[in-house]
C-alpha cells in the first residue's frame, strides 16, 4: 500500500500544526488522499500565517481545518480527534535552554500533554498515533530530554491497553533550517557582520532534512504495527564545521564576507557535547531496515552488543564542502 491509499479518505490531525516540521507534514499530506486535515496549535498567527501560504494556491482548500487549541486542554483534544483516524503528535516544548529554566512547563506541555494525546485518542479509537521524539531524549541530561523520554514510555507503554490504536514513536536528530534551530541563527548573525557564536568547537549532532524527517513521519504512520520507534540513519557533524559551512554558503550566495569572526561561547544549560539516537541498552531491541532503524519495546536479541552506541561523536562527520552542498540542496 503507498502513502495515498493509506491516507486515502482518512482524517487527520496534527499537532504542533504550525511548527516547521508540522508545517511540512500538513504539506505533504495535501498531496495524498486525506479527507481533512486537522492543524492544531496555539500560535493563533502561526496558524493564520499556514492557512495563507496554503489557501494561496488552493483557496478555501475544504481539507483543511485550522484549530486553536492546547494539548494540556482534555476537552479540545477529545473534540479535535473526534472521527480522526491517524494523529501526528509533534506539540512540544523542544528549546533546551527554555526548558532548563522552565521545568514544570516543560513537563506540563511533554509529558502530561502527551498523555493528554493518547487519552483522547484512544477514548476516539483512533488507529494510528505516531509521536515525534528526538535523540535527547537518548541518556537525557537536560528537562527537554527528560520529558521526551517520559513521553516516549507513556507512548509505547499505550499499545498494552489500547485494541484499537497503534502508539508508535519517530526519533529525530536536529532539523536543518527549522524554525529556532542553528541555522537560521547563523544566517542571521552573518547578514550582520558576526561574529558566528559556536558554544564548543568539539560539540557534534545528528542532522536532517524537513523533507527527510516528514517522509519517515509518513513511513511509520502507514508502516507501524504499535510499539515501535522509527530511527533514521541520518549524518552528523560538528557545530564549528556548520558555521564554517554557513559562512562559505552565505558568502557565495548572498555575497557576505568571506571572513566573518567564529566566536566559541560555552555550553549552554543542558546541553550535552554529543548527542544519540541509540544508547548501547537499546541495541538489543533493534533492527535494521536499511534506510531506518526500529525500536521495540521487546527485545529482539538475547546479547546486546557491547560497546555500542549511536552516538554523534563517534559517527562519520560530515566535511565543510558536504555540509555547504547540503545547504545548497535545502535553498537556506
Amino acid at each position: 500500500m503507498n502513502q495515498k491509499d493509506f491516507f486515502s479518505g482518512k482524517n487527520v490531525l496534527v499537532t504542533g500544526g504550525a511548527g516547521s516540521i508540522g508545517k511540512e507534514l500538513v504539506k505533504h499530506l495535501m498531496n495524498t488522499g486525506a479527507r481533512t486535515i486537522r492543524v492544531l496549535d496555539t500560535n493563533e498567527t502561526g496558524l493564520f500565517d499556514l492557512a495563507h501560504e496554503l489557501n494561496a494556491n488552493l483557496v478555501g482548500d475544504p481539507r483543511l481545518r485550522f484549530l486553536l487549541g492546547d494539548i494540556t486542554d482534555q476537552n479540545r483534544l477529545i473534540t479535535a480527534m473526534e472521527n480522526v483516524q491517524v494523529v501526528f503528535h509533534a506539540a512540544a516544548l523542544k528549546h533546551v535552554p527554555v526548558c532548563e529554566y522552565n521545568p514544570f512547563e516543560a513537563a506540563k506541555i511533554n509529558v502530561m500533554g502527551t498523555q493528554n494525546c493518547i487519552d483522547a485518542a484512544r477514548r476516539s479509537h483512533v488507529q494510528k498515533f505516531v509521536f515525534i521524539s528526538t535523540d535527547k531524549a537518548v541518556s537525557p541530561f537536560s528537562v527537554m530530554g527528560a520529558t521526551k523520554l517520559v513521553a516516549e514510555r507513556l507512548v509505547l507503554a499505550s499499545n498494552i491497553f489500547s485494541k484499537d490504536t497503534a502508539f508508535s514513536c519517530v526519533r529525530f536528530g536536529n532539523v536543518l533550517n527549522s524554525r529556532g534551530s542553528v541555522v537560521p541563527v547563523f544566517k542571521s548573525q552573518i547578514l550582520q557582520g558576526g561574529p558566528v557564536t559556536v558554544t564548543d568547537p568539539a560539540m557534534t549532532r545528528f542532522f536532517m532534512t524537513l523533507s527527510q524527517a516528514v517522509r519517515l513521519i509518513l513511513t511509520c504512520a502507514e508502516e507501524s504495527r504499535g510499539d515501535e520507534v522509527y530511527v533514521l540513519k541520518m549524518p552528523a557533524m560538528r557545530i564549528l564545521d556548520l558555521a564554517r559551512a554557513m559562512i562559505a554558503y552565505m558568502h557565495a550566495t548572498y555575497e557576505t564576507p568571506a571572513d566573518i569572526a567564529i566566536e566559541c561561547v560555552g555550553i549552554r544549560p543542558g546541553e550535552k557535547l554529543f548527542e544519540e539516537l541509540i544508547s548501547t541498552d537499546e541495541i538489543g531491541r533493534l533492527e535494521d531496515r536499511g534506510q531506518y532503524f526500529t525500536l521495540s519495546r521487546t527485545p529482539l536479541r538475547a546479547e546486546p552488543k557491547i560497546g555500542f552506541s549511536y552516538a554523534s561523536n563517534r559517527a562519520d562527520l560530515l566535511t565543510v564542502d558536504e555540509i555547504v552542498g547540503l545547504l545548497q540542496e535545502i535553498s537556506v
